[in-house]
């Protein structure tokens, strides 16, 4: 995987920048962050779920 620095980040910014514009980035992020805070959710109820026994699961 190739290692993704400072410079390559400003540029992709200036890309998302220009492409949604000032006004939609925050919505951008909102949207992004939303969707972040679900995962890591999501994560800790599987993490902290017991788990049932393989018999029970068979049936």
């Amino acid at each position: 995987m190739p290692d993704i620095g400072v410079p390559e980040l400003i540029v992709i910014l200036v890309v998302v920048l220009i492409l949604f514009g000032p006004g939609k980035l925050s919505d951008v992020g909102r949207a992004i962050g939303g969707a972040i805070r679900e995962l890591r959710h999501s994560l800790r109820e599987t993490e902290s779920a017991p788990e049932e026994p393989r018999a029970q699961q068979e049936r």
